[in-house]
């Protein structure tokens, strides 16, 4: 007699395939099919831990977004001078991308072509605002050249922070989180501030 496989997943390691699912595929191009086959179990066990595949997409998503904006409330992202508010921001952004790199990839990867997409990319938005106003707060103190756009600064410091998903590749070694966040506040810092 042989045993019915048991499903063994949980709603955690079940989000872990979808999400790397959804990276190799698209969202748009992943089936309920492609998941069951990733993750070696049936659509119906999927279907006992989630309801649908949008459901998994805000699920990852949400725990990409919560990463980000749980950085704007630590103490030192809320308190002291702008431009070093503006740097630890930086620095952790740089860290929750890393540490949850294929949640934030696919965060960054959505177009809004369904609701869940268009939410997350409003709640990004709504982030990339509260770092623009440190921005624009650092400039008003004077600690940011006068010379740099504040709304031209903002893109390109998201530009630098947001590339990281396209070529940081933990398995194969290389720079830790700590040296990559590093090089990316010295290298937009270098530019951005003033002297003196």
């Amino acid at each position: 007699m042989t045993m019915a496989k048991r499903d063994t997943y949980t709603p955690e390691s079940l989000l872990a395939v979808a999400v790397q699912v959804f990276n190799e595929r698209g969202y748009d191009g992943t089936s309920m099919e492609h998941l069951s086959k990733a993750a070696g179990i049936s659509k119906s066990s999927i279907y006992h831990h989630v309801k649908s595949k949008e459901e998994l997409l805000r699920l990852a998503i949400s725990r990409a977004l919560d990463g980000l904006f749980a950085v704007l409330d630590e103490p030192r992202a809320v308190e002291g001078r702008a431009i070093e508010r503006l740097e630890y921001v930086t620095r952790r952004t740089v860290e929750v991308l890393m540490d949850e790199l294929p949640y934030v990839t696919l965060l960054l990867r959505v177009r809004g072509n369904t609701d869940t997409e268009r939410w997350a990319m409003e709640r990004r938005r709504e982030f990339d605002h509260q770092v623009a106003e440190l921005l624009k707060r650092a400039s008003a103190d004077g600690d940011l050249r006068a010379d740099v756009d504040v709304r031209l600064a903002t893109r390109l410091l998201f530009g630098m922070i947001n590339s990281v998903v396209e070529w940081y590749q933990p398995e194969r070694g290389g720079a830790t989180s700590d040296e990559v966040a590093d090089a990316v506040v010295r290298t937009a810092f270098a530019g951005l501030r003033t002297t003196g």
